[in-house]
């Protein structure tokens, strides 16, 4: 029999995954969206890729949320299905996966569902194209193959058939006996995966994926208060199995231990250690540089000025509207470059910020300072950032610095909107429990975003209102994750007008593959002209149910690069859409370089 392979089984580029499927002697490949859309070649070349190296295009995939959905809803899934089958003609593909809908909105109505996929696959049809209809085991209506079948059965089109997987139907521990009575012409495809059987068990649970109170999901705090009432006087000891831990350095890891307890006894009430002061906004971003030369054109082309300078350390302020940077050649730089070394963070009450930091044993820095210069409190995050807490207003740490000759800038940048620290790999639980617990920030769901080269999980923290965002992002396994580049996001009020003018001033953006834009405008309509803009500017695209996020990236220096930003509404993401996309192409401009 012919053999396949999906895209998204392999690691690296679209290119690299085809070619290492062909030397492996597949005989085809399943095309995965995502790949295609953060690759640089068009789907005619991906198709002459795939005739070069003697593979079929066997399946793309997936399409998701269609059926069983209001009529409104489903006419603006045939628009975008529409757009992926003339993407399927070019590409050369024939048939389509299409997913049980988990959209909320889909309805429990196998007659509606049957109605719409017959429709669906006559407009597929048209286009030469077949439809398989798969049971997704986590379905929100269809979640077994049977059912499935079933629905595709009543439907009745030529064109509408089903996909067998492996997992899905396994994994649910529905009987495969049943897949006898379905006949061999309307199984369009068939997709093959093992899995170890949940039987992760409690032990296995146990030994390899215990955290420390605070950085897991469990009421730890509420079963030492019904402890604690029994009148229970002995210690609260931990015992934590974890694979993570059992590979760091032990003193960090202790350290990281007692924290939690401290903070386990705050929220049990045993302990009242000084009440967290959550910041109030970035007062700066700081940057250390062994060339500034880069780093001034990169602020220069984003609008910034140098307004000002530190009396007695080579420090340099750039400015426009309330986001500040420091820029400071003065502190030994690693091999990697430029790096965001330290946040001045706003806080009604630095004094109270830094004495709970302590109290938390968050690691209280040393400074080097004139006798003249402001006394700043600073302490280390786990990934050895610098954090400050600096008082609001004109005086502390900016009394430090002489106004330079440039006012500050008249450009569109209106704040800091967020920075995304990359985290050391046996740092990540640590570092959200760290800014959860010493500042106050609150922790967001973890998410895992797809690179070129592998999974990264991502968590955000922030505070109430939004004026701080940080977002830690780590590998999925012990490489050299601290290579990957820091940034910082910019707030403006028109993403189009500031791109646009850090290109005419110089500024390189990040280039943005077209197979992304095509998906956009199977995915929304917009006004004339609008789109074309996004495409020319490298202008990533994200709407929710809260507002909309537009957004785009300059070249990376050093380890840094920026993000321009525009949220509507109350849009509170971080365009996670969008971050295959942008990763991909941030490698494709590294790998250039480097060539």
């Amino acid at each position: 029999m012919r053999t396949s392979i999906a895209t998204v089984s392999l690691s690296g580029s679209l290119t690299e995954k085809l070619t290492a499927a062909a030397r492996a002697g597949f005989d085809g490949v399943e095309i995965f969206e995502n790949d295609l859309l953060a690759s640089p070649l068009s789907p005619e070349e991906v198709r002459a890729r795939c005739a070069d190296l003697g593979l079929t295009v066997d399946l793309y995939q997936p399409l998701r949320d269609i059926e069983a959905v209001p009529a409104d809803v489903f006419a603006g899934n045939l628009r975008r299905a529409r757009h992926k089958f003339e993407l399927m003609r070019r590409l050369g593909a024939d048939t389509v996966l299409v997913c049980s809908s988990v959209d909320p909105a889909a309805l429990d109505d196998d007659a509606l569902a049957a109605e719409q996929l017959s429709e669906l696959a006559g407009l597929a049809d048209d286009f030469g194209v077949r439809v398989a209809y798969e049971a997704l085991a986590w379905g929100r209506h269809v979640s077994t193959y049977d059912h499935a079948w079933r629905i595709v059965e009543t439907a009745d089109h030529p064109a509408l058939g089903t996909c067998l997987d492996s997992f899905h139907i396994l994994s649910r521990g529905s009987d495969p006996r049943g897949i006898e009575d379905i006949p061999g012409e309307k199984i369009f495809f068939l997709q093959l995966a093992d899995a170890p059987l949940p039987a992760m068990d409690v032990l296995q649970w146990s030994r390899h994926h215990r955290c420390f109170p605070g950085q897991g999901g469990f009421d730890v705090a509420g079963l030492v208060r019904h402890v604690l009432r029994t009148g229970y006087a002995g210690p609260l000891s931990l015992e934590v199995f974890n694979d993570v831990f059992r590979q760091a350095e032990a003193g960090p890891t202790a350290v990281d231990a007692r924290r939690s307890l401290l903070v386990l006894q705050e929220e049990a009430g045993i302990a009242e250690p000084p009440a967290p002061v959550v910041p109030t906004g970035f007062a700066f971003a700081e940057l250390v540089t062994a060339d500034t030369e880069p780093v001034a054109a990169l602020l220069g082309a984003l609008g910034f000025a140098r307004t000002a300078r530190h009396r007695t350390k080579p420090v340099d302020l750039w400015r426009q509207g309330e986001a500040r940077i420091l820029v400071n050649a003065g502190t030994a730089v690693r091999r990697d470059g430029t790096r965001l070394a330290a946040v001045g963070l706003e806080s009604p009450d630095p004094g109270g910020a830094a004495r709970r930091a302590e109290a938390l044993l968050a690691p209280v820095l040393p400074r080097r300072r004139a006798p003249e210069d402001a006394p700043l409190d600073a302490v280390a995050a786990p990934d050895g950032t610098e954090l400050f807490f600096c008082g609001s207003g004109s005086g502390g740490w900016r009394a430090d610095f002489e106004d330079a000759d440039h006012a500050p800038a008249a450009g569109s940048v209106r704040r800091i909107d967020h920075l995304a620290l990359t985290q050391p790999w046996h740092h990540f639980d640590e570092a959200a429990l760290f800014h959860r617990s010493v500042l106050g920030l609150r922790a967001e769901d973890c998410v895992d975003l797809a690179d070129p080269y592998g999974l990264l999980r991502s968590r955000a923290v922030s505070n109430a209102d939004g004026s701080v965002r940080i977002v830690l992002t780590v590998g999925a396994a012990p490489t050299d994750d601290t290579a990957r580049a820091q940034h910082i996001a910019l707030a403006t009020d028109d993403v189009v007008a500031a791109a646009r003018r850090f290109r005419d001033a110089g500024g390189r953006l990040l280039p943005i593959p077209a197979n992304y834009y095509d998906d956009l405008a199977a995915r929304y309509a917009f006004a004339d002209g609008e789109l074309e803009a996004y495409r020319e500017l490298g202008i990533l695209y994200d709407r929710d149910a809260h507002g909309v996020l537009r957004h785009c990236y300059t070249r990376t220096v050093g380890r840094v690069f920026f993000e321009l930003l525009q949220r509507e509404g109350d849009h509170r993401g971080y365009g996670a859409r969008n971050a295959p996309v942008r990763l991909a192409a941030q490698h494709a401009v590294q790998a250039h370089a480097g060539g």
